[in-house]
């Protein structure tokens, strides 16, 4: 794990540079303006999705045939008890206390009445998630999405979000617990993402993500706009399926707090009104001329190989 920690400094350092590059091209905040990269960023998804029909798929599939669906509970149980402390330094970060009070509640009861979190007590008793991760922090503070990107086999992300999972990488509190207290070795560190990965990609199967693709005119722009709805939502701790006109007003009212720390190229102002860029715009239209698609209405957990792995709840 430790040697592992120069080649992702440079990474950051890259991801920052990009994001900054990025960023300066941005013009109007929509899904075209947004994905300068998108040639590229479609050749990566095509592989992305051949390597996932070819092997990660399949092999969740299995996964799902073997584990009994209380077992498979208990997996994703644990692995988003893994990410309550990262959440709870997140929420500290920006400035939501009432938020990191809950992400340690959660992580007390869940680790301890919960068996080590493969039981969610917190959430029976009332205690509800409250997730977080770099990316979104470095939103809060004002730095711009750094534009779309499709990254080899991670999915979806932007500059921003790319340099959030760099950072959580490396500081997530439980990644270093694993690796200096509990003595895990770098491929059972290793081991554990894969779990995590196979775990989200059953989840991902049952949710109908996958129909959701499959019935798309166009996939990569479906997937596109879906991760932009989710990370919006994420970073204004809204629940995207919640996003219906009767909440227009205050959805509007929070990007407009978000501008004025974001600015012109921070592009949390709400996109053009022919952009199908937000959950309940049953009229608007993709970029394109793409019939706009409609997100299906995953869990936070189970989001992450189509909105992008910073969703994912662990590893980072």
């Amino acid at each position: 794990m430790r040697k592992l920690l120069p080649t992702l400094l440079m990474l950051l350092m890259l991801g920052g540079a990009l994001g900054g590059c990025a960023t300066t091209q941005a013009g109007p905040n929509s899904l075209a303006d947004r994905d300068p990269h998108e040639e590229f960023n479609r050749d990566i998804w095509s592989a992305n999705q051949a390597a996932d029909g070819a092997v990660i798929r399949p092999v969740s599939d299995v996964y799902r045939a073997v584990a009994p669906r209380p077992a498979r509970r208990g997996i994703s149980n644990f692995l988003r008890n893994l990410g309550e402390p990262w959440s709870f330094i997140n929420n500290l970060l920006q400035g939501h206390p009432d938020r990191a009070i809950r992400n340690l509640g959660r992580f007390i009861v869940n680790t301890t009445v919960g068996v080590g979190g493969l039981a969610d007590v917190a959430t029976e008793i009332g205690i509800e998630p409250a997730p977080e991760d770099f990316g979104q922090t470095l939103a809060v503070w004002g730095v711009g999405d750094g534009g779309y990107r499709v990254v080899p086999l991670l999915g979806p992300t932007t500059g921003r979000d790319l340099v959030g999972s760099i950072v959580g990488f490396i500081a997530d509190p439980a990644t270093i617990f694993l690796d200096t207290r509990v003595g895990l070795s770098t491929q059972e560190l290793w081991g554990l993402r894969g779990v995590s990965i196979i775990d989200t990609r059953a989840n991902l199967s049952e949710s109908g993500a996958d129909a959701f693709l499959e019935t798309s005119a166009d996939p990569y722009a479906a997937a596109r706009s879906a991760y932009f709805q989710q990370r919006e939502a994420d970073i204004l701790n809204l629940d995207p399926a919640s996003l219906g006109e009767s909440e227009d007003a205050a959805f509007e009212a929070a990007f407009d707090d978000l501008d004025e720390a974001g600015g012109e190229d921070g592009n949390f102002g709400p996109p053009p009104a022919d952009e199908a860029d937000f959950p309940g715009s049953d009229e608007a239209i993709e970029p394109g001329g793409t019939t706009p698609e409609t997100t299906p209405e995953l869990p936070y957990e189970e989001s992450a190989f189509l909105f992008g792995q910073e969703n994912a709840p662990y590893p980072h």
